[in-house]
């Protein structure tokens, strides 16, 4: 636990709007794939899980809400969804507004968390935030006179070897990345790369120089199996070694570590967290449509997909309403 003197209020905003500590993120999540759900779309040649598709045609959240709705409301706002994605209104969805569509639902949570920091960062609205202002907002507590000896060893390192003077330096390093313009200013475009890197290409390359921070704990400047297991795992004495570890080291001897030198270097983490680009939501929704097109003419009625309406969402109560409200800004 952090024990520094904070207020509990502003040590909840500083944990909830700058870079997360390094120690609060785990291996597995590194890998920007942009999948759109944590389920496994076809397990095995036999089995194909639904709830992938579901999570991808109407984001995770709204997935659950829709579980718990009886087939006739799932139904019901189905249709209501259906008329959203039918942008040029002509009855007919086709792969690409469905593509548009699932863009849309996997991309509304950065837009809501952008929007909320954006809010919270600047409640004047204005067009920029300045990186004095944001300093100020959530690093302004390390300006205040305490002495203690006590208190600046916590600024400089915790237990966990979190230190608050590194996050600020990191973060000053991402804004300075972020500000395409160099002008000391983030507009919300470029706040949206501040707060979300991995949805900017120009910031993913910081990723990689973050990632090799995290995780090269010896800073050699390359990462071992050790420390690559180390970023997800923690043993306790006497315990047994996971399957999924032994799955991780293997992965990292045959796959990761393609020179063989028993380390990662800078390209090979980045091939590593930044895999070659595959449109996830395309995939996605030429599946859709495969499986939905009754008559095979390469597009969807309403009928058609009302008709499969359990491939597309589930059903078993609450207001799906708002969702579809702030599609209309899409």
């Amino acid at each position: 636990m952090l024990r520094l003197t904070l207020t509990l209020s502003i040590l909840a905003f500083v944990v909830a709007t700058a870079i997360p500590k390094p120690d609060e993120k785990e291996g597995k999540d590194r890998v920007i794939d942009n999948n759109l759900s944590h389920k496994e779309h076809f397990p095995n040649e036999e089995d194909h899980d639904v709830v992938y598709d579901h999570e991808a045609f109407l984001g995770p959240d709204e997935a659950k809400t829709f579980d718990q709705l009886s087939p006739e409301e799932s139904k019901r706002r189905l249709g209501l969804i259906y008329d959203k994605i039918d942008k040029d209104g002509d009855g007919f969805v086709s792969s690409e507004e469905l593509r548009s569509w699932i863009t849309y639902t996997q991309k509304r949570y950065v837009i809501d968390d952008v929007e909320r920091q954006w809010r919270a960062h600047n409640p004047e609205n204005k067009d920029t935030i300045t990186w004095q202002e944001y300093r100020k907002l959530v690093y302004g507590f390390m300006d205040d006179s305490d002495p203690s000896v006590e208190k600046q060893a916590e600024m400089e390192q915790d237990d966990s070897g979190f230190s608050y003077k590194e996050m600020l330096k990191r973060d000053r390093r991402r804004w300075s990345v972020a500000d395409q313009d160099q002008d000391e200013a983030l507009t919300k475009d470029e706040f949206t790369g501040f707060i979300h890197p991995e949805e900017a290409g120009h910031m993913r390359e910081l990723i990689v120089i973050e990632t090799m921070e995290d995780i090269d704990k010896d800073k050699d400047g390359k990462v071992s199996i050790d420390e690559y297991i180390g970023d997800m795992y923690r043993s306790s004495p006497g315990e047994e070694e996971p399957e999924w570890v032994k799955s991780e080291k293997d992965q990292f001897v045959r796959f990761r570590d393609k020179d063989g030198d028993g380390f990662m270097d800078k390209e090979e983490v980045k091939s590593w967290i930044i895999p070659p680009e595959f449109d996830h939501a395309e995939a996605e929704a030429r599946h859709l449509v495969h499986e939905g097109d009754a008559d095979k003419d390469g597009k969807l009625t309403k009928n058609e997909v009302l008709d499969k309406y359990d491939l597309f969402v589930g059903s078993q109560a609450t207001d799906f309403g708002e969702a579809l409200n702030r599609h209309d800004e899409f």
